[in-house]
């Protein structure tokens, strides 16, 4: 398989029941869904579908429903959170359908200062299972790190790291490492992970998004990539400022609770029966229900009755 990372990759929320079990027939049914908005690929058993909080089994279980549903390259999270978790992990994952894996930070990155061979190692290790590997730079609110310019050099320049995922929501940040991998001896596709800057994103260099927005409006954000690449700069502005308004309200304080509103919205656009969470993860205000279907509506998914 191609894997074409310039584009959309969604994020993909993970349909629960009350007890917080996965609800496999929710996922399937959403999964066709999103499919059929046309992302380039689906990023699984990521922070936005709740992965931290899913056992290996589960994961592997989610990985395969997908596959089952739909062709489309699938982006399978992998954290850890040793060397020797991750190898297993990269093996049952590519045996479940994953074709590339996100690589998450994990806990042994957090000392200052890093030392580069402990990540350099690690990547190595996934990478000898064979697929291509995405790199993360994650923000610390959503229990990330940003890398110093010299761990990232080292990081990309192992073979089989394909891209990296910037989603430090810092826009002086992101630039850094546009010009970072401007300067590396082989092309490393840039994917923004920065929901709170998505046009502009491709405007500062990023050719593709791999964010957990994708999980809603994504017909928009395939068309507004598409506008963007295609020259018809006006189009994509447009689009952007819609896509734009609703990011900017699911991703708002405090940000973990992104989650729980991506499922929200999906519920009053019909496209979910429900928005639970797995504990300790909890759901949101009627109040903030109700605000989350009024920018539906202002953005043009919903009915303003509706709403």
């Amino acid at each position: 398989m191609t894997l074409n990372l310039e584009g959309l990759i969604s994020a993909t929320v993970l349909p629960m029941h009350p007890d917080g079990s996965i609800n496999e027939g929710g996922l399937r049914s959403y999964i066709s869904w999103i499919a059929d908005q046309q992302p380039v690929a689906l990023a699984i058993n990521v922070d936005t579908g709740e992965g931290p909080h899913l056992t290996h089994e589960e994961k592997v279980r989610v990985l395969q429903i997908v596959n089952e549903v739909t062709d489309i390259p699938i982006v399978a999270g992998l954290a850890g959170p040793s060397t020797a978790a991750a190898v297993r992990q990269a093996k049952e994952f590519a045996q479940a359908g994953a074709d590339a894996f996100l690589v998450f930070p994990i806990p042994a990155y957090l000392s200052e200062p890093l030392d580069v061979r402990v990540p350099v190692k690690y990547h190595e290790a996934i990478a000898e299972v064979g697929l291509p590997l995405i790199l993360f730079q994650l923000q610390p609110a959503l229990a990330g790190l940003n890398f110093e310019p010299a761990t990232l050099r080292a990081m990309a320049s192992i073979e089989g790291v394909v891209a990296i995922k910037e989603a430090s929501f810092d826009a002086r940040r992101f630039v850094d490492t546009v010009r970072l991998l401007e300067d590396l001896p082989r092309p490393i596709t840039l994917l923004t992970g920065n929901d709170n800057f998505i046009l502009e994103s491709f405007m500062l260099g990023a050719t593709g998004a791999l964010i957990g927005f994708g999980a809603v409006m994504t017909r928009e954000q395939v068309d507004m990539i598409q506008a963007w690449k295609d020259g018809r700069i006006d189009e994509a502005k447009v689009l952007g400022r819609r896509v734009q308004r609703l990011a900017d309200v699911v991703f708002a304080k405090p940000v973990g609770n992104y989650r729980v509103r991506l499922k929200e919205c999906l519920v009053a656009l019909g496209v979910l029966e429900s928005s639970h969470v797995r504990l300790p993860l909890i759901g949101i205000s009627g109040e903030e229900r109700a605000f989350l279907s009024g920018v539906l509506a202002e953005v043009g998914l919903l009915e303003a009755t509706h709403a």
